[in-house]
């Protein structure tokens, strides 16, 4: 349902074809909420059929220009202010964790660190977006900024609670191995 309010939200802004939403998808959205060429143009059809979007001009070789309908923006803002987001229960990452006991203390610090490594590169590639986005005051790079800040502080979290956890376990490790030696 998502990706319907996500390319009406871009449509707010302005008007735009199927091309320039797969541009603006890229240069803002990617990273929250993907979406491929075939999805995007997808729902652009289903959008028009429903009386959300309408074709404000045609161009060669079959181009159309969408913009958004008043019932389109009414069905944002309901999406916006009247419904709870989704939020995603399962995380595979931390499904493992559950279960590290099942590997040696070597291997479970290893996935650890290696969850550590991961999310430092992921928010790596966070600021390397944000150095390369050329921010202005419009609400798609405030709102933008927001949501890259948002971003960069969970990878951070992520990467110190990884590092945090195969301490832990490094040191139930170490202490396992000294009590078996006595």
């Amino acid at each position: 349902m998502s990706l319907r309010h996500a390319m009406l939200g871009l449509l707010a802004e302005r008007p735009a074809s199927g091309y320039d939403l797969m541009k603006r998808f890229e240069t803002s959205l990617t990273n929250v909420w993907p979406a491929t060429q075939s999805q995007v143009y997808g729902e652009l059809g289903k959008l028009a059929k429903t009386g959300l979007l309408e074709i404000v001009a045609e161009g060669p070789r079959g181009r159309k220009e969408y913009a958004i309908t008043a019932e389109g923006r009414a069905e944002l803002r309901h999406w916006l202010a009247e419904t709870r987001p989704e939020r995603s229960h399962r995380n595979e990452a931390l499904l493992r964790v559950f279960f590290l006991d099942l590997l040696t203390p070597l291997e479970a610090v290893a996935y650890l660190a290696t969850e550590a490594e991961r999310a430092a590169e992921l928010r790596a590639e966070l600021e390397q977006v944000g150095e390369k986005v050329d921010w202005d005051d419009g609400p798609l790079s405030v709102n933008g900024r927001l949501a890259l800040e948002y971003g960069l502080r969970l990878r951070a979290m992520q990467e110190e609670w990884a590092r945090w956890a195969a301490e832990q376990l490094g040191g139930a490790g170490a202490a396992e191995s000294e009590a078996g030696k006595s």
